[in-house]
């Protein structure tokens, strides 16, 4: 009560002015006049993950730039040196943060949230924002240092354990690590094997590195017990090693990087404090005989209660990679780099959902629901139904006593994304929904009309949903149509699943709403295009066009509320390409200042659909910016190709992956199937096969085959329709089109040209 009273303002402003200071309320009032009135300003979770982020900056600040004879992660060895393309002035940055190599690789079991994730030289992060362990090859002349290095190998194996290899090599020295978390006793381990080959003398060393690819990450104590071959951390996180080292050395802050004292032959320690916390520690293993060596070491993995019952998920780490892909739809395609992707970002789909649904293994390990049903679409086409219900179930459970699923203060889009989720789940699986579900859907439903009357009746924003935080980073607070978008697409998915339970009144509430926001949105988007470039779309009713108008793509792919070629969409991809196109890929000016692979691919979803051939291109663009191991950060710099913005293994962007995979096979298209439609010529210039499946479809699962044979193409469907068939429309480029609505499982297809 006393804070309602007390003037705070007046006194904040008031001290601050006695100091020299410049008032903070005036530069909030300057900068919110940039953005539309709003009720709500700046989320508060976004505020405060902003706060701890530049936290971290501006230790590294204090940290990095003052210590550059020690070794650092690879992001700060590429941005901190001159000579380095990814080299960034540091003057007038308050937080030094990594702004060019945002790249990491999970690894895990696929029914465990836990993500010890891989930088590219092979730095291993075993715990959420903790330290981590570096290995190095050192020689009397040369040390093989990886993060300092230019080129190294890296590579995904997916096998069942799903291992992130790394190799390095320097004239004389190799070295390889094989990281992968295994199950031992019913508990998940951190395992690393290492091979190294080098001159016999040479010492393999692993450290123990305060900092991680986001940058300083404190360790004030370690500890050696030698009659087990470990190193404690912090006193409770115990490194094994399968072999004793020859030597174990450690330093502090004030002696300077453990690796400076290495070949220094002091008294041996079996401990180190360290008041600032930067303790390092390195144990050395010789190099004997042929020089070549090989060992692991093993860390536990903290067992943690991931649900609000205290339920461990010991129970199901048993399960292999194999065994949870089993039965999902599988790839196959004479394109070695598609297939890896694919595959690839099957697996991080699956890590990235053992619990809760999140968008990549560090800096995004937070729910939000845009990206949760995102990539619940992507888990749903791969047929994984009882994963998805693993998330849609904790749905209700976030939804406030209103009907809004709220992520964060101020966006408008999520409630349209959760109902649209539930009516996808609804009809590719066939499933009568839970009344919890139900009531949720509904409520949800209520919130998206009462919400949009805020705005009134009069102006270009009348019937929309209020100004709001931009959540996809369309720019400052406005009247953003992707969030109209959503809100009726998820009206839709309301009126569906009250028709089909017989509650034709609500079913009539949600259709009339549905029907009134839709116009609401074209009439405002009619007014809106007048005077903009051929008539796009702009990201909201009062904007010129920009790179925030890639939102309004969503009223095609995924939502399809739009006929395939709808000519303003068209137009503003064009516009995109003379105003928003980098390296043959769309670039996110707004916030991510990088190449965007998910946008990207929603861009090539829209020509597909409208049969427009250069949505290969795109593909083709998005494929060549991966990393070594199948994955994409959330934005890519343009220079570096390396991580500039958010997640260095963004779900999303797999999700998009594997959305855009299946759409090339089988895309749903009003009450029919179209299939083979995006195939790359390429791919059927040589006999063989090309498949994929199975894939749930509101009419059921289907897997298809093309068999390229010497004169035609041989389509083989296996399907399991729960009622009628669909209307299958075969659209392989290069073949004459054909629809077949008769349940015939294999014909041919003829050539239309040599």
């Amino acid at each position: 009560m006393l804070s309602k009273w007390l003037p705070w303002k007046f006194l904040v402003r008031h001290t601050l002015h006695r100091h020299g200071f410049i008032d903070p309320f005036t530069v909030l009032a300057r900068l919110r006049r940039f953005a539309q009135p709003s009720d709500v300003q700046e989320p508060i979770e976004l505020i405060r993950a902003g706060i701890v982020f530049h936290a971290r900056g501006v230790l590294n600040a204090r940290a990095i730039q003052h210590n550059l004879d020690w070794v650092w992660p690879y992001w700060v060895e590429r941005q901190f040196r001159p000579e380095n393309p990814s080299f960034i002035p540091r003057a007038f940055s308050f937080s030094h943060i990594n702004m060019s190599h945002r790249n990491w690789t999970a690894v895990g079991q696929p029914d465990w949230p836990a993500y010890p994730i891989v930088d590219p030289r092979g730095l291993v992060t075993p715990l959420f924002d903790g330290w981590s362990l570096d290995t190095c090859v050192m020689g009397d002349a040369h040390t093989l240092l990886p993060s300092k290095l230019v080129e190294a190998e890296q590579t995904l194996h997916m096998d069942d354990h799903l291992a992130v290899r790394t190799r390095v090599e320097r004239p004389g020295q190799t070295l390889q690590s094989d990281v992968r978390v295994v199950v031992l006793d019913d508990q998940p381990v951190l395992q690393v094997q290492l091979a190294t080959e080098a001159p016999a003398g040479q010492w393999l060393v692993v450290a123990v590195r305060p900092y991680n690819p986001e940058g300083v990450q404190f360790v004030e104590a370690i500890d050696y017990w030698a009659n087990e071959h470990c190193l404690e951390i912090e006193k409770k996180h115990r490194l094994t090693f399968s072999e004793a080292p020859d030597r174990v050395v450690f330093a502090n802050y004030d002696e300077g990087d453990v690796l400076q004292h290495l070949k220094e032959d002091k008294a041996s320690r079996t401990n180190i404090r360290c008041r600032v916390g930067m303790a390092t520690a390195a144990a050395m293993f010789r190099l004997e005989h042929d020089g070549k060596r090989t060992l692991h070491w093993r860390l536990p993995l903290p067992v943690e209660p991931v649900e609000p019952s205290g339920k461990r998920y010991l129970s199901k780490v048993s399960r292999t990679w194999s065994q949870a892909i089993e039965g999902t739809a599988r790839l196959t395609v004479p394109d070695a780099r598609y297939q890896y992707l694919y595959d690839s970002a099957v697996r991080t789909l699956l890590l990235l959902s053992a619990d809760e649904i999140v968008p990549g293994p560090y800096t995004y390990r937070r729910f939000w629901f845009r990206d949760a049903s995102l990539m619940m679409n992507a888990l749903l086409v791969l047929g994984l139904d009882e994963r998805c219900a693993q998330g849609l179930r904790r749905f209700p459970g976030r939804q406030d006593r209103h009907g809004c699923f709220r992520s964060q203060e101020g966006e408008w889009d999520s409630n349209g994304q959760v109902l649209w989720i539930y009516g996808r789940y609804r009809r590719c699986f066939h499933q009568e929904l839970p009344t919890d579900w139900k009531d949720a859907i509904y409520k949800g439903a209520a919130w998206i009309g009462r919400k949009r009357r805020e705005t009134g009746s009069q102006g270009a924003h009348a019937g929309l949903f209020p100004p709001g935080f931009s959540a996809e980073h369309f720019g400052p607070i406005d009247w953003y149509y992707w969030d109209d978008l959503w809100g009726v697409a998820g009206l839709d998915a309301a009126a569906d699943l009250a028709a089909a339970r017989g509650d034709t009144q609500d079913a009539r509430r949600f259709r009339a709403e549905r029907h009134d926001f839709m116009a609401a949105i074209l009439r405002s988007l009619d007014a809106a295009a007048t005077g903009q470039a051929r008539g796009a779309w702009p990201a909201a009713p009062y904007r010129r066009m920009d790179s925030g108008a890639i939102g309004l793509l969503a009223a095609d792919y995924p939502l399809q509320l739009v006929e395939p070629g709808h000519e303003p969409l068209l137009q503003t991809i064009e516009y995109f390409r003379q105003h928003c196109f980098y390296r043959g890929a769309f670039f996110q000016d707004m916030i991510h200042s990088g190449i965007n692979a998910y946008l990207t691919l929603t861009i090539a979803q829209v020509l597909l659909r409208a049969g427009d051939a250069s949505y290969r291109e795109l593909i083709d663009a998005v494929a060549s910016m991966a990393s070594p191991t199948g994955q994409w950060p959330e934005a890519i710099h343009p220079h570096t190709t390396g991580g500039c913005m958010g997640d260095g293994q963004h779900g999303w962007a797999a999700a998009e992956w594997i959305l855009m995979i299946r759409n090339l096979f089988v895309r749903e298209e009003g009450n029919a199937l179209v299939l083979g439609a995006g195939l790359f010529p390429r791919w059927l210039n040589e006999q063989g096969e090309l498949a994929f499946g199975p894939t749930p479809t509101p009419w059921g699962p289907i897997h298809v085959r093309f068999t390229v044979r010497s004169d035609d193409l041989l389509l083989t469907t296996d399907t399991d329709w729960h009622s009628d068939a669909p209307e299958l429309r075969v659209e392989v480029p290069g073949y004459r089109a054909q629809t077949v609505r008769e349940p015939v499982q294999q014909f041919p297809i003829e050539r239309t040209s040599a």
